[in-house]
């Protein structure tokens, strides 16, 4: 199986640095690729990074702002070029749809690849049949629910969040389900195609599953970026494995965070420790500061005692093994 880990492609906010390049993250999981926000150069860095557009199954928009999607056009374009070979599936904020449009239509190229466009209306799930679904590009055209089979083994949710223009942000949960424990498969007998038949009816010539097995509790990951504290924060981040998280400002700039819709570190801090999250990434750094040690000193003042990263361009960070079985 391939590994659980985020890709962190870029890492400034409005303006990049010698350093830091616009926002981009992907998140693999077993065998699905989601692109987050694909700010300029997202293309260069994945090479960089060594993420093929081939892994890409899905690309998520938090909203319209430069340093989130301007580089949504050389992602599409590329994803066209190297001829992948199934649908992705594009979220975004469906006020948003002149700017999807005009950056999937930035300049000419040849078409081969579906994109699927599923926009984002309100909170609420994204990989249902439900939601706002308009026409999709791409040579496969029709209409865009996504289709039983296609749907990944996780849930994709959207939660409003506070930002001068629409902004969304994602949260990502497997359910939960149960590990087949081998010797108490022997004892009772249960061998070969029996156990996937166990694993399917819940029981088999007077064995039940819960027998047998014992609950393999599922995982979850949150994207959260250009924001105030709000509602949507604290849903999102609630007992999350893995947060990514914007933290633009210091605590001393406070009032500039609320200004512009943005969170501090301590702010950031402090919604992670409050949701019980397990590992966070702190992002979205503004240009104005040169030591980034000091977003994980606010991020452990304000009582989060997980897990901690201060992302850096081109790092990878591993989904925290799964929660103890209860």
């Amino acid at each position: 199986m391939s590994p659980r880990e985020l890709v962190v492609l870029g890492t400034a906010s409005q303006v990049p640095t010698r350093q830091r390049n616009h926002n981009g993250y992907v998140l693999l999981w077993d065998g699905h690729g989601i692109l987050f926000d694909p700010g300029e150069g997202t293309q260069r860095q994945m090479l960089r990074a060594g993420v093929s557009a081939h892994d890409l199954t899905r690309i998520c928009v938090t909203h319209f702002h430069g340093d989130h999607s301007l580089g949504l056009a050389g992602v599409v374009q590329r994803i066209n070029l190297d001829r992948v070979p199934h649908t992705v599936t594009a979220h975004y904020p469906a006020s948003g749809e002149r700017f999807f449009e005009r950056l999937c239509y930035a300049t000419a190229y040849r078409e081969t690849v579906r994109l699927r466009r599923r926009p984002v209306a309100g909170a609420g799930e994204l990989t249902g049949t439900g939601g706002a679904a308009e026409s999709g590009t791409g040579p496969a055209g029709g209409p865009d629910a996504e289709p039983e089979e296609e749907r990944p083994p996780f849930s994709l949710f959207a939660h409003r969040l506070s930002h001068p223009v629409e902004t969304y942000g994602y949260r990502l949960d497997e359910p939960g389900s149960r590990r087949m424990l081998p010797e108490r498969l022997e004892a009772r007998g249960i061998r070969g195609p029996d156990v996937s038949r166990l694993k399917r009816t819940g029981e088999l010539r007077g064995v039940r599953l819960e027998e047998v097995s014992e609950p393999r509790p599922g995982q979850s990951f949150a994207f959260v970026m250009d924001t105030r504290m709000c509602d949507g924060v604290h849903e999102l981040a609630r007992g999350c494995d893995l947060l990514v998280i914007e933290a633009t400002f210091l605590d001393e700039d406070a009032a500039l965070a609320e200004e512009y819709g943005h969170l501090t570190a301590g702010q950031a801090g402090r919604a992670a420790a409050e949701a019980g999250v397990r590992s966070l990434v702190l992002t979205h750094f503004s240009q104005r500061y040169t030591d980034a040690s000091l977003f994980a000193r606010q991020a452990r003042r304000a009582g989060y005692e997980g897990e901690l990263t201060v992302a850096e361009d081109v790092m990878r960070v591993p989904v925290p093994k799964r929660r103890p079985s209860r």
